[in-house]
């Protein structure tokens, strides 16, 4: 993705800001809610591997997923 950029300088020189177009921007904004919600996935995923292997090793009373389905 090739982006536009305007360089903002201040009377040193120095960088400041960048500017770019309202439509980069969009594009932007819209790729990052796409990456917000897949990492969403991967750490709720993470989580419940994380609680599966918590299960296993107790020795309490599993319960199976169709009874716990049943049950909501």
């Amino acid at each position: 993705m090739k982006i536009d950029l305007k360089y903002v300088n201040d009377s040193k020189g120095q960088t400041t800001a960048v500017q770019l177009s309202l439509t980069e921007w969009e594009k932007i904004l819209s790729k990052l809610k796409k990456f917000e919600e897949v990492y969403k996935i991967k750490s709720d995923l993470k989580e419940a591997f994380e609680q599966v292997d918590v299960l296993k090793k107790s020795k309490g009373e599993k319960q199976t997923l169709k009874d716990f389905l049943n049950k909501l």
